[in-house]
């Protein structure tokens, strides 16, 4: 096999032919690429809270004046409110600048080149991105008809090599949940489980209070969607003590900026307005799937996120997802095994479900 050329030959050989993480569009690099202002784009692409955050948030940010000062590297005051939040023993918690970031502290805890990590696909695709830059292997376990997880399945794909199992719950992008029931039988296995609960505050579904009592269950939490905190990156997780103590020494220094730490004390201060916002955006998603059930084109399916998954019936997914991009509106697509032609809509306002289910109707007709 001929060497790689220049710099590419110091590249781990693995690396070099890793495709990365798709993300969201972000409006402002779409300038005179749609039919619309840039300001009128309808942004149902990447599950993000319509509403906003708390405007204590904004207030307590403006009238911060300690910017200059590193923050607090021992995160104390940041889990002791996580912890409140989260009704943990703070010993439990440690937090990041996103829980993808914790994902990766975990692998990189667990993994040893060549060990195993089981995916219950399709999911979120963090857990096998950083499962490769860790040097593991993703053992893929594929969900059933309804996306609930294959238990049995699962747990014979278990091996000598088999260091974590990934469980998102609800699942992104089924939105489907598992019960508490399934999730303690994988965790009976004596593997390391961990629940991403990064919808938990749309679906009412945890099993947060039972870490401590499971040296091998870890539970990962957001702020990005229900509190409407995508921009400042704070994710959380709960963890058996030891694990906590072992991940707070491996991360890195600084790693949960002041702004981010403001941004959680005040929204949890105001915790009623937000759960407020989280209400009102289950009752929009309940209506947009009626709404996109009524499409005959488009199979909805039943979500207890913020999003709905929808096969396309008839033409391509990508196809679709360009011509609402064209009208201003941004949704996700698939056209990958087990979610070839899906879309996921992540739920707005009313009125920008209104826009959608009118460009729907008009690209159909």
């Amino acid at each position: 096999m001929p060497e790689e050329p220049g710099m590419r030959r110091l590249i781990r050989p693995e690396l070099l032919r890793f495709g990365g993480y798709s993300a969201a569009t972000s409006p402002e690099t779409l300038e005179g690429k749609v039919e619309v202002p840039v300001d009128s784009i309808i942004k149902l692409d990447a599950n993000e809270n319509p509403y906003g955050c708390s405007p204590r948030v904004n207030k307590a940010l403006g009238s911060y004046r300690d910017f200059n000062i590193y923050p607090d590297d021992g995160q104390e005051r940041i889990r002791e409110l996580l912890a409140g939040y989260a009704g943990v023993d703070a010993r439990h918690i440690v937090a990041e600048s996103g829980s993808n970031r914790l994902i990766d502290l975990v692998l990189r805890l667990l993994l040893s080149p060549g060990d195993e990590v089981i995916n219950c696909v399709p999911t979120f695709g963090i857990y096998s991105f950083s499962t490769e830059i860790c040097g593991g292997k993703v053992v893929e376990v594929p969900r059933d008809k309804d996306y609930a997880v294959d238990v049995a399945a699962v747990k014979a794909a278990i091996s000598g090599k088999t260091k974590i199992i990934f469980l998102a719950n609800p699942n992104n992008p089924s939105g489907t949940a598992t019960s508490p029931q399934d999730i303690l039988e994988l965790v009976g296995t004596g593997i390391p489980v961990m629940v991403d609960e990064a919808y938990f505050e749309f679906s009412g579904q945890t099993v947060a209070p039972l870490v401590g009592r499971y040296e091998n269950l870890m539970v990962l939490r957001t702020f990005s969607k229900w509190a409407g905190l995508a921009a400042l990156r704070l994710g959380y997780g709960l963890f058996p003590a030891d694990i906590a103590d072992f991940l707070l020494r491996i991360k890195i220094p600084y790693n949960i900026n002041v702004a981010a730490r403001i941004a959680v004390e005040e929204s949890i201060k105001d915790i009623d307005y937000l759960m407020a916002r989280v209400k009102a955006i289950v009752t929009e998603r309940d209506r947009l799937f009626k709404e996109l059930k009524q499409i005959e084109w488009l199979r909805p399916i039943p979500s207890v996120a913020n999003f709905i998954l929808c096969q396309v019936l008839r033409g391509k997914a990508v196809e679709l997802h360009r011509r609402l991009r064209d009208k201003g509106i941004l949704v996700r697509y698939f056209d990958q095994p087990l979610l070839k032609d899906y879309i996921r809509v992540s739920v707005g306002r009313p009125e920008d479900t209104d826009a959608l289910v009118r460009t729907l109707h008009e690209i159909g007709g």
